[in-house]
């Protein structure tokens, strides 16, 4: 298997195994929020489930950077 596939699956394993904490972890959460999309707002989602979503997007997307140390 090759280096980037390699990273790629590492990442996606890794964010996979984040979310499924993240789920388990906001069964009592107790504030909740709505998402200002463009288009209209999001259903009332709690807080760290925002926020934790965000943070899982973002480092998947992160992975697929490609870093040039020169």
């Amino acid at each position: 298997m090759s280096l980037i596939v390699k990273k790629l699956f590492f990442a996606f394993t890794f964010n996979f195994c984040l979310f499924t904490f993240l789920i388990i972890g906001i069964q009592n959460s107790s504030q909740k929020r709505k998402v200002d999309l463009l288009i209209d707002k999001s259903v009332e989602l709690p807080l760290s489930f925002i926020i934790g979503t965000a943070f899982i997007s973002g480092s998947i997307l992160g992975s697929f950077l490609k870093y040039n140390k020169n």
